[in-house]
C-alpha cells in the first residue's frame, strides 16, 4: 500500500506539471486565472485537512510517548541533543549556502535597479516576543493555532505529570491518551488518501500561473539554487550514513513520500503526518518523534537556512553592492539568528531576509525580485527541511531510544543483547 501511495503521489506531481504547462500555454489569461483559483481552492482544502489533525496528532503522540516512558529524565537529554544538532546544522548549512552562492557567482551581471516596494512585512523580528511566546497563555490557543513549540511545552509537562501518576497506579487518563493517539493515526490515514489530489492541485496551480517564464528570466538563480540543494542533499545523506550506516538509504526511502508532498504543496505541515509514519516504520519510538519533530519544525529548517544566505548573496551581486567579506559574514550570522523566530510566519524565509538585508545596504525592494520565483524555490527548500528533520530525528532517536530502558529495566541496546541466545558450548 505504501508503494502504491507513493506512485500515486509521484504520478499526481507529474500530471500537475504537465497540466499546468498546457493550461498556461493554451488558455487565455482570464480562463487561466479561473483554473488557478480552482486549483488553489482544492490545495487550501487539503492543507486545511492537514492543519485540522496536526495539533491533536502532535499532542497525542508526544504525551503518549512520555507517559509510556520508563524515565522522564530522558526528555532533558533528548532536548539537549536536539538543540545541539539543530544549531550546528543551521550554522553549517547557512555557511554552505553562502559559499555556493559565491562559487556560482549568482546574480552577477543583472545590474538590478531598486524600484517599487517589496509588499512584504520587513520590520525586525522581535526575539523577546518569540521567546516569551514559547510559553502558551492558553493551551486551547496553542492547539487552535497549531503552534508546535507551545504544544510541545504543554504536552511535555502533561506527559511527565501522567507518567508520575501512572507510576502511582493512576492510568485511566494515560490509557485514554494512548487510545487518542491510535484514533489520530487512523484519521491521519483517511486524510492522506487525499494527498494525490492536493499534490496535483498545488503543482498545477504554480505552473498554470507562471509557466516556464520565471525559469527563463531567473534561470541562473533557480538553477544555481537547485544545484546547491542537490549538493546539500548529498552531504546530508553522507552525514546520515556516518551515523546510521546503510540504514540511511532505507530512511530516505521511508521519507520520500512526505518529501514529495512537501515539494508539491510547499508546506511542511502537509508532510508531517507521513513523516511521523515513515520515521515510525524506520524504527524510531513515537515518544521521540513526537518530541523532536515539533522542535525541528521551528529550529531545524535546513532548506530555508540555505535559501536565506544564498538569496542574500544573489541580491548583493544583482545590485552590484560593494560589501566586504566581514560584512557578509555578519549578515549571514544575523540571518542565522533571525531564522529561529520565523516558525509559523507566512513566507518566513522572505520575511527574515527582508528584516535583515536593509541593515547591510541591500535594497528591501529586492524582496520583490525574489517573490517572482519564490513559489518555485519554496518547493525545494520545504522538501529539504523535511529531509533534514527526518535525518535529525533518526540520528537523535536511534541514540536516545537505545539508551532508554525497556521492560527489563535495561537500556534497549543492552536489553536486546541480554535477550540474544547464548553461544553454543562445544
Amino acid at each position: 500500500m505504501k508503494n502504491k501511495s507513493t506512485k500515486w503521489i509521484l504520478a499526481s506531481l507529474l500530471m500537475g506539471i504537465i497540466s499546468g504547462l498546457v493550461f498556461h500555454w493554451l488558455l487565455p489569461a482570464d480562463v487561466r486565472d479561473a483554473f488557478v483559483a480552482v486549483f488553489d481552492t482544492v490545495t487550501h482544502m487539503f492543507l486545511n485537512l492537514i492543519k485540522m489533525i496536526i495539533a491533536p496528532l502532535i499532542f497525542a503522540t508526544l504525551v503518549s510517548g512520555i507517559a509510556g516512558a520508563a524515565k522522564s529524565a530522558g526528555v532533558g537529554k533528548l532536548f539537549g541533543r536536539s538543540m545541539i544538532w539543530f544549531l550546528s546544522a543551521s550554522v553549517l548549512v547557512g555557511a554552505f549556502g553562502f559559499i555556493m552562492a559565491h562559487l556560482l557567482n549568482v546574480g552577477s551581471g543583472l545590474h538590478l535597479v531598486p524600484t517599487g516596494d517589496a509588499g512584504l512585512e520587513s520590520k525586525p523580528l522581535d526575539f523577546q516576543a518569540f521567546i516569551t511566546n514559547i510559553i502558551p497563555t492558553s493551551v486551547f490557543s496553542a492547539l487552535t493555532t497549531n503552534n508546535p513549540l507551545q504544544i510541545l511545552v504543554f504536552g511535555a509537562l502533561f506527559g511527565i505529570a501522567l507518567l508520575n501518576l501512572r507510576k502511582k497506579g493512576h492510568s485511566s487518563i494515560a490509557d485514554a491518551i494512548d487510545e487518542l493517539m491510535k484514533v489520530m493515526l487512523k484519521v491521519t490515514g483517511y486524510v492522506m488518501l487525499a494527498a494525490p489530489v492536493g499534490v496535483f492541485a498545488g503543482i498545477a496551480s504554480a505552473f498554470t500561473a507562471k509557466g516556464l517564464d520565471a525559469f527563463a528570466t531567473y534561470a541562473s538563480f533557480i538553477g544555481g539554487f537547485y544545484v546547491s540543494l542537490s549538493a546539500l542533499w548529498v552531504i546530508m545523506i553522507a552525514v546520515a550514513m556516518a551515523f546510521l550506516g546503510r540504514a540511511a538509504f532505507r530512511l530516505v526511502r521511508m521519507v520520500r513520500e512526505p518529501m514529495v508532498i512537501a515539494f508539491a504543496t510547499s508546506s511542511s505541515e502537509a508532510a508531517l503526518p507521513k513523516l511521523i509514519e515513515g520515521l515510525t516504520k524506520f524504527g524510531i519510538e513515537k515518544r521521540t518523534t513526537g518530541f523532536v519533530l515539533p522542535l525541528g519544525y521551528s529550529f531545524n529548517v535546513d532548506g530555508s537556512m540555505m535559501y536565506m544566505t544564498f538569496a542574500s548573496v544573489f541580491l548583493i551581486n544583482a545590485y552590484g553592492i560593494d560589501m566586504d567579506l566581514g560584512q557578509q559574514i555578519a549578515m549571514t550570522a544575523m540571518l542565522l539568528l533571525s531564522s529561529k523566530g520565523m516558525a509559523g510566519v507566512p513566507r518566513g524565509s522572505l520575511v527574515v531576509v527582508a528584516a535583515v538585508i536593509p541593515g547591510f545596504g541591500v535594497p528591501a525592494a529586492g524582496i520583490a525580485v525574489l517573490l517572482v520565483v519564490d513559489q518555485l524555490l519554496d518547493m525545494g527548500r520545504t522538501a529539504t527541511n523535511i529531509l533534514g528533520n527526518a535525518i535529525a530525528t533518526a540520528v537523535i532517536g536511534r541514540k536516545h531510544d537505545d539508551a532508554m530502558p525497556d521492560a527489563t529495566g535495561l537500556p534497549a541496546a543492552d536489553a536486546e543483547e541480554a535477550r540474544a541466545p547464548a553461544p553454543a558450548m562445544h
